[in-house]
């Protein structure tokens, strides 16, 4: 039987927060260095330099930890956009560049990434809180690149559809399936979906 999600837990002290910022490094450590199968619960503490019943707390399973993994990139990519905007004169250029930096990034670290792509795949209800976190912090990422303060309701199902594209080309590329070059023409051709005309309102009226 799937196991529910997780209540919200209190806010981590310092000393938490620090803690846990040593389990996700360990765990990024490992990844990269062995992929998915690297990351094993006991590995990640001793790397951490945590319990493993302390790993736990925190995480409950290896998908929970490689799950909250690929939010700290995330997070981590928020952060150098913030600082290094992309700098495309259209929408569908800014997200583009956006999706491409953060694509970039993962290429770095191919087994660090396929880690994390098969932990999202695997998550089930149980993780979904950690997996709603990723999912809204991706559509950050791609609005503020967007630069649209009031998105329609159009353009938030295209940016939806935008980042369904992201993460299957980033699937296909990391099986080996796309290059490149594929990679970079899918994520340019989803992207103009931004800037399609609004049909919310209907045809014009005569």
């Amino acid at each position: 039987m799937t196991a529910e999600a997780r209540p919200a837990s209190p806010p981590l002290t310092e000393r938490q927060e620090a803690r846990r910022r040593r389990i996700l490094h360990a765990t990024a450590q490992l990844a990269g260095r062995g992929g998915f199968e690297a990351v094993q619960m006991r590995e990640v503490a001793e790397a951490a330099g945590v319990a493993l019943g302390t790993l736990y707390r925190y995480f409950p399973s290896k998908i929970h930890l490689l799950v909250a993994t690929m939010q700290d990139q995330l997070q981590h990519l928020h952060g150098t956009l913030r600082d290094h905007p992309p700098t495309g004169e259209s929408a569908a250029d800014r997200v583009a560049e956006t999706l491409m930096r953060a694509f970039r990034a993962l290429q770095r670290e191919p087994c660090l990434a396929d880690a994390m792509v098969r932990a999202l795949t695997f998550a089930d209800r149980g993780v979904s809180t950690e997996v709603d976190a990723v999912s809204r912090l991706t559509t950050k990422i791609v609005l503020d690149a967007t630069g649209l303060e009031h998105p329609t309701p159009q353009q938030l199902s295209a940016v939806r559809v935008i980042e369904h594209t992201w993460h299957s080309a980033l699937i296909t590329w990391l099986s080996g399936r796309a290059s490149i070059s594929q990679v970079r023409t899918d994520i340019e051709t989803v992207c103009r979906l931004i800037e399609l005309p609004d049909t919310e309102a209907g045809p014009p009226r005569d």
